[in-house]
Order: structure tokens, then sequence, then C-alpha cells
């Protein structure tokens, strides 16, 4: 469940450092504002990817998931993105029990 986490993460935090550019020329945000929010969730983003090992990760990168759903508000394909990503996230979630639950089955079975 950890590298699949990390993986939608890191593909978000890259996602959310390009909106920078956007927000500043397309919805005329000040860019100390857009260089603040958008790089503050990637950075956020990365952090909680590289915290995943405790409860905590997963807390911040739900937040992150919040946030980047949030800047639809300012810019609205970040809606289209920002869902994209979460779902991806609850993918992550589902995918990563039922790998970790199969590889304790075959471990079981062999063992």
């Amino acid at each position: 469940m950890r590298s699949l986490a990390s993986i939608v993460l890191g593909f978000e935090s890259l996602v959310l450092a390009l909106a920078t550019p956007v927000m500043i020329s397309v919805a005329d945000i000040r860019p100390a504002v857009a260089l603040s929010v958008c790089l503050g969730l990637a950075v956020l983003a990365i952090v909680a990817a590289g915290l995943l090992r405790n409860q905590v990760g997963y807390i911040l990168g739900s937040v992150v998931q919040v946030g980047a759903v949030g800047l639809g508000f300012v810019v609205p394909v970040m809606f289209v993105l920002g869902l994209a990503f979460a779902a991806f996230w609850v993918a992550a979630f589902v995918l990563g029990r039922r790998i970790e639950e199969a590889k304790k089955a075959q471990q079981a079975q062999s063992g």
C-alpha cells in the first residue's frame, strides 16, 4: 500500500508544482500566493510520501488531496485533476490492502 500511495503523491507533487504558472497566468493570482499555495502543497505531498511508514503520512496525504481539490475554486481544471488524484489515492488504499492480504496468504501457504 505504501509504494502505491507514494507513487500517487509523487506524481501529484509534479502536477501541483506545474499548477503554479497556471494560477499566475490564467487565474491572475499574485505570484507570491500561487507559489506559496501550489509549491507548499507539492512539498507537503513529498513530505507525506516520505512519512508513509507512519500514520501521519497518510493523514498528510489526505490533506494534500483536499488541498488539490480545493484549488479547483481558483483554477477550475484542478477540480478534475484533484478528484482524479483523490480517486488514485483511494485506489492505492484498496489495491494496496488487497496486495498485502494476497502476500500474507501466499506466505501462509508456503510457510
